[in-house]
């Protein structure tokens, strides 16, 4: 069972920047689709942003050209990089890996608690 932990929400001004964690207790990055959703008041969870195992990250519309994404092997983190924050940025951010070990049997996939992002204006 993979456990997923976010961190580094928080509260944070308009146009400012903030840096979420979404540590791994495997060594999946390589082998899982990993992606960081969000759930902002009143609406429902949205993906935000996308990484397949192999190839380009992709990302929401509403975040392309202010969020990016980074992965540490070597402590097993996904990284989401938040630049020029808008109030409806404002949400719970989780983590999520989608993982298919081996083509016969079923895809896993596992949820992070999540981690608050409040942009104030």
């Amino acid at each position: 069972q993979v456990q997923l932990v976010e961190s580094g929400g928080g509260l944070v001004q308009a146009g400012g920047h903030l840096i979420l964690s979404c540590t791994s207790s495997e060594k999946i990055l390589s082998m899982a689709t990993m992606a960081w959703y969000r759930q902002t008041p009143g609406n429902q969870r949205e993906v935000v942003a996308v990484w397949p195992p192999s190839g380009s990250s992709t990302y929401a519309d509403f975040v392309k050209g202010r969020f990016s994404m980074s992965k540490d092997f070597n402590t097993n983190a996904l990284n989401l990089h938040m630049m020029t924050l808008r109030p409806e940025d404002t949400g719970v951010y989780h983590c999520n890996a989608k993982i298919r070990r081996r083509p016969t049997i079923p895809e896993e996939n596992y949820w992070g608690q999540g981690t608050q992002v409040t942009v104030f204006s």
